[in-house]
């Protein structure tokens, strides 16, 4: 199984014409996956418009790259308008994992992913170390 890829700096584009996510095509998903993360890509876009269902070695395929994607402060999105196959990914209960409608709001929900991991990098929360030596003034 081929899939078309656009890379870009901050994601790639993953596009299927496969009806099922079952056979050889997760297996064929997972290798084209590795090799992006071996290229430095974690932020995954994959257009499934053309997919209706999953087998469990799809299920599997799918939860593992999405465990990878945000292991390394990434994201897998899933592009599709099919409400029966969102509501069978929703059911599945994978952590983290972004279903949207276009491939339009899936770039938009990587920019602002990377956006939250580059601002939530920071120390900005406050500890008690971070008030040592201040005390309390109360007055009469």
């Amino acid at each position: 199984m081929d899939f078309k890829l656009e890379k870009k700096e901050q994601y790639v584009y993953i596009e299927t014409d496969a009806t099922a996510f079952a056979d050889d095509v997760p297996a064929a998903f997972e290798e084209t996956a590795r090799s992006l993360f071996r290229e430095g890509y974690h932020s995954l876009i994959v257009n499934m418009q053309t997919v209706k269902s999953l087998d469990a070695t799809g299920i599997t395929t799918l939860k593992k790259v999405n465990y990878l994607c945000a292991n390394d402060l990434g994201m897998l999105a899933i592009v599709t308008r099919d409400d029966d196959f969102i509501d069978l990914l929703e059911d599945l209960r994978i952590p983290d994992l972004t279903v949207l409608p276009t491939k339009e709001e899936a770039i938009d929900a990587i920019f602002m992913h990377s956006l939250e991991n580059e601002f939530g990098a920071g120390d900005d929360d406050y500890d008690d170390e971070d008030y040592e030596g201040v005390s309390e003034s109360k007055e009469p």
